[in-house]
């Protein structure tokens, strides 16, 4: 599949009823060389199973739980090196942003802007990402229910852009542990916007006591398995070749090796769902 055409399935996922579009990548960009591996890997795969494949990477993380913790390699470099991901595989690339100013800049980059959870009702940001004319994905705040996206979708239609994704990345509960309610993705398929589940930060505990983010990948294909059976038109995972030594998000991230086995059972359950 080319890139456009990839683009026209993500927006348009009826026309690719038997199968789902898959958004991964590293948590963040941490140099050319890997993220290149890790694109082709995961080309290679998706274009043996026919599934609709986007590249993600951060190139900056912005929400990190410490100073020390990691953030990016450089704006430019980064964003340059998903802009080589896109023209080497012919694939689409998404990244998030953080505040408005960094829309247009990301934009020159990518064909995707993607909205954090904390992010959601921020309505500069959401003005500045649908103004840039890019598919906008908004992700769930994880202390708001599925009916409150209806409003951060409808500010980035009335700002002109009526090319939306909703995604769902589960909800906070206590301290440190999240809870996906599958409710939330037929609620947000009701507002007629495809709808993703974000697997791997849905199984995040964040705001440890060390600092650092943990996680429970090992319910990666439990979440993604019932995430297909409820009509999810996407999945979201963040993949790694050694999640272990990756600089972001390491204790959520699904190991490389272990995507296509996923993806080989999640088409098996999307034709008879």
């Amino acid at each position: 599949m080319k890139k456009n055409e990839i683009l026209n399935k993500v927006l348009n996922p009826t026309k690719n009823p038997e199968s789902f579009f898959l958004l991964a990548g590293p948590c963040a960009i941490e140099g050319e060389q890997i993220a290149f591996d890790i694109a082709g890997k995961i080309d290679e795969i998706t274009t043996k199973l026919g599934i609709p494949f986007v590249f993600k990477g951060s190139y900056r993380k912005a929400n990190r739980t410490s100073l020390t913790s990691f953030t990016g390699i450089g704006d430019e470099k980064a964003l340059n090196i998903l802009s080589k991901v896109s023209s080497e595989y012919n694939i689409p690339v998404i990244t998030d942003i953080h505040e408005s100013y960094e829309a247009a800049m990301a934009a020159k980059y990518v064909d995707i802007l993607q909205i954090p959870a904390f992010l959601f009702r921020q309505t500069d940001l959401l003005v500045a990402a649908a103004k840039t004319n890019k598919i906008v994905n908004i992700k769930k705040g994880q202390f708001a229910s599925a009916s409150a996206m209806k409003f951060a979708m409808q500010k980035v239609f009335d700002s002109g852009n009526d090319k939306v994704l909703l995604t769902e990345r589960g909800n906070m509960f206590g301290y440190g542990d999240l809870i996906v309610d599958y409710r939330n993705i037929a609620e947000m398929k009701k507002f007629d916007v495809p709808v993703v589940m974000d697997i791997t930060h849905s199984l995040q505990q964040p705001n440890q006591n060390s600092g650092v983010t943990g996680g429970k990948p090992e319910l990666i294909e439990v979440i993604a398995k019932a995430a297909i059976a409820v009509g999810a038109d996407g999945i979201f995972v963040e993949t790694h070749p050694d999640p272990m030594k990756a600089k972001s998000d390491a204790s959520n991230m699904l190991k490389l090796d272990m995507l296509e086995p996923l993806l080989e059972k999640l088409l098996k359950i999307k034709q008879i769902s």
